[in-house]
């Protein structure tokens, strides 16, 4: 189990001014108004008189707030997807003057994640956030946090259908109609009768699967041949495996990966057997993955906006505890984009703590039409 806290003491201003704006540029999401939204960056941060001295003791809107010490527990604690995730969650709490620890399992281990749950409802955290990957596992957890008063948010994975956990809110991509939306993409570039491998590292997997199942529920009624294929966890080991399958399999047309570590694999393997013709998909917006986007090897992948289930979980929280449980957690899509050959250059163009490219705190420029 990996454990570590945020030390947000010591933020410099320019962090302030970089979550603000993001914050300010998602306040629709959330349905606060910007001008309350204003009240809050200001109140949280000291105001605009320039003394911080009020940040987190109760200032503003506020008064006499303890620092809010928050748990985010998580299923694979190193893994680079999260990398932006966790900067956003420390930028959130640098504004609101709160803390927060990173924990769980490096290895999608459900009894670790388990296991980091329950040492933050022992040690009475604030609140929890955590993506529910299995069905069952974590609704004993939950139930004993919200009978302690401890708020449960899920994060980047929500409860699987059927499942009873009764998590507050959901903050993350709506997993099946990425899928969907995918397999509506890759049906425009197969034909009926063709196969389309899913290439997923831990088949079941509450954050991956419904993206398997979402695309197979658009290609296989028009009649392509779905085969899903188990990867595994580590990316060297789902490089041998994508190569290892297409090379018994090479009359398929495409090869959809639902997690990056796989996405990695098919863009290796369509540029190894690039005579075949066969075209690929990765997720999420790692470098990697987008310098294969950039290549060619990869047709497109899939941005779900990391940085925003690091942040905003952190604020549901905040604003629950501080509203004595008026503004409770609410559902949050963090969208759905999809990045091609066509748009993949911004992506690379700058390094930048929003998709986790760098550390640095820097304000970059808005594109100048959306």
């Amino acid at each position: 189990m990996v454990s570590s806290s945020t030390n947000n003491n010591q933020t410099e201003p320019a962090s302030r001014e970089i979550t603000r704006r993001r914050v300010m540029r998602n306040a629709g999401v959330l349905g606060i108004g910007v001008p309350a939204l204003t009240m809050l960056l200001d109140a949280c941060s000291g105001g605009s008189s320039g003394d911080k001295s009020t940040a987190g003791s109760g200032g503003g809107p506020y008064p006499g707030h303890k620092k809010y010490k928050f748990t985010l527990v998580n299923h694979v604690t190193t893994n680079s997807f999260f990398t932006p995730t966790r900067y956003g969650a420390e930028d959130a709490c640098a504004i609101l003057g709160c803390d927060y620890s990173w924990t769980g399992s490096a290895d999608s281990i459900v009894s670790q994640m388990v296991d980091a749950m329950n040492s933050a409802i022992t040690s009475n955290a604030d609140g929890i956030g955590v993506p529910v990957i299995d069905k069952t596992a974590f609704t004993g957890p939950t139930k004993k946090a919200l009978a302690a008063g401890i708020p449960v948010i899920s994060y980047n994975a929500n409860p699987p259908v059927g499942s009873d956990t009764p998590v507050m809110s959901y903050i993350g991509q709506d997993l099946t109609q990425a899928g969907v939306e995918a397999g509506k993409r890759i049906l425009a570039q197969v034909k009926k009768g063709d196969t389309v491998a899913c290439m997923i590292a831990t088949p079941g997997t509450g954050n991956i699967q419904p993206r398997a199942d979402g695309a197979k529920s658009v290609l296989e009624p028009a009649g392509i041949n779905f085969v899903q294929v188990a990867t595994g966890a580590a990316e060297s080991q789902e490089v041998s495996a994508v190569e290892s399958w297409f090379q018994g399999h090479q009359d398929a047309k495409f090869l959809y990966a639902v997690d990056a570590g796989s996405g990695i694999a098919v863009a290796k393997t369509v540029a190894k057997f690039a005579s075949t013709g066969v075209k690929g998909s990765g997720w999420d917006v790692g470098t990697p993955t987008l310098q294969q986007v950039q290549k060619g090897s990869l047709d497109f992948t899939i941005d779900q906006q990391a940085y925003l289930q690091g942040f905003l979980p952190i604020l549901q929280l905040f604003l629950y505890q501080v509203s004595g449980g008026l503004v409770a957690p609410v559902q949050t899509n963090t969208g759905l984009k999809f990045v091609t050959k066509d748009n993949v250059g911004p992506y690379l163009s700058s390094e930048d703590r929003y998709e986790g490219s760098s550390k640095k705190q820097q304000v970059l420029k808005a594109p100048s039409s959306i």
